[in-house]
């Protein structure tokens, strides 16, 4: 067996076209808001999915400047004032067009059971022992549980019991032999991960958008959750106070819990 700790790799967010909006913006009369990147007051390169938010925010208002809308005579110039205030009156729909995409690795069956449950918002790709063969068995163990020598030694004979019975399968159903047709590869590779533990590690790619993520890293780092998924979701809200501070600012963390200022965006 190996062991193994549960990763989080962000590989995609958002990126606006500039080219676009602009020529959007000159339909609507809004070119005052492309200037503000001229003068610094926005990063078209560093807070692409920021800059989408106050976009979409705007648009729903026609509040690029004073007039355009004739109900609209005052308008929030900084970006963070702006946002906050979007979190503030629960203006959620906005951060439905934010998406990021994670690479979640090493982390178990158990955990993926759990995420499972937030579907609204989210697309999956999970890696499957349908077709990928186990030959070793990577686990997790909290640092409570590396801590007694007892646990340690029992779990890890059964796990070694576990991957020697993998292989065992492997052979006795010849599947590396010469001319083994992939779909029996497949069938039998289906039946033997019904012997593997539900903590064995595995990876897969998980997207969502900036509401779900507000509420499920909420959710999944409350005392009460899981303690993987905590750890997973912990790791989730440090990347995502990093890449968007204007949109993850209220929260407040305290012994590993995110819980943010405004709540139900």
């Amino acid at each position: 067996m190996e062991y193994v700790e549960p990763e989080v790799h962000l590989v995609a967010k958002p990126q606006l076209d500039y080219a676009e909006v602009a020529a959007y913006l000159r339909e609507v009369g809004g070119e005052n808001w492309m200037r503000r990147f001229d003068n610094g007051e926005m990063d078209a390169h560093l807070n692409d999915p920021q800059n989408l938010a106050e976009f979409a925010g705007r648009l729903c208002y026609r509040s690029w400047e004073p007039g355009l809308n004739p109900n609209v005579t005052r308008i929030r110039t900084d970006q963070g004032d702006y946002l906050s205030n979007i979190l503030a009156s629960l203006h959620g729909s906005v951060l439905e067009h934010l998406n990021f995409s994670f690479v979640l690795h090493n982390v178990s069956r158990v955990f993926t059971h759990e995420l499972a449950r937030h579907r609204p918002g989210v697309a999956i790709s999970q890696e499957s022992l349908r077709f990928v063969r186990l030959s070793d068995l990577p686990f997790w163990f909290p640092d409570w549980a590396r801590e007694d020598p007892e646990l340690v030694r029992r779990a890890e004979a059964l796990l070694e019991q576990m991957e020697q019975f993998q292989g065992w399968m492997a052979e006795h159903f010849g599947l590396d032999e010469e001319g083994v047709p992939f779909k029996e590869k497949k069938h039998k590779t289906s039946f033997m991960r019904r012997f593997a533990p539900e903590g064995v590690a595995t990876g897969l790619v998980w997207s969502a958008n900036v509401r779900t993520l507000r509420h499920t890293i909420e959710a999944r780092t409350a005392p009460g959750a899981e303690e993987e998924i905590r750890l997973v979701f912990a790791k989730i809200g440090e990347i995502m106070a990093r890449e968007t501070p204007a949109l993850f600012g209220d929260f407040e963390v305290i012994d590993g819990a995110w819980t943010p200022k405004w709540r139900k965006v």
